[in-house]
């Protein structure tokens, strides 16, 4: 009996090693939950009244996408210039989603020729961009965040007029 006893006080004093666990610094985990976000992706595209109904990370780009390429593709086709020359461009517009969903245009980049030929695309542009409207911005782990975009808009004239 005296034996089974000091068997059983050995394995409770040997034993508790095996509950122990490691302690991670806050420090570490931060770091490695760093480490694997994809700071390229969001979570939640930023949304348009038209596709709030959208869950899907997927179905949300398409409907952004292809919601800002009508706006900009009505405030191109409503601008007042006349191209004298044949043109077949592709204008970059850089821009911006704060964390508040403003949109603001970074930067529009055209070649000389098409903004010789259409003086008043880079203001129409601006103006349509300034003035649409977006009812939440993009999310990443459920943080409102800053995004930014490059749209590519292809301009394609005919001089031959019938």
């Amino acid at each position: 009996m005296k034996y089974i006893f000091l068997f059983i006080i050995f394995l409770l004093a040997t034993s508790c090693q095996f509950f122990e666990t490691e302690k991670i610094s806050s420090e570490t985990f931060y770091d490695e939950e760093i480490k694997m976000i994809d700071w390229k992706e969001v979570d939640q595209y930023p949304v348009f009244k038209s596709c709030e109904s959208f869950s899907e990370k997927k179905a949300q780009k398409n409907c952004f996408e292809s919601t800002l390429a009508t706006y900009l593709f009505e405030a191109v086709s409503n601008n007042k210039d006349m191209s004298i020359k044949d043109l077949n461009d592709t204008v970059y517009v850089k821009f911006s989603v704060s964390e508040k969903g403003q949109l603001s245009v970074k930067s529009i980049e055209m070649d000389s020729l098409t903004k010789a030929e259409l003086p008043r695309l880079e203001e129409t542009l601006r103006k349509k961009i300034d003035s649409i409207a977006l009812t939440a911005p993009a999310y990443k782990r459920g943080i409102p965040v800053k995004t930014k975009f490059t749209l590519p808009i292809v301009l394609q004239t005919d001089d031959t007029i019938n």
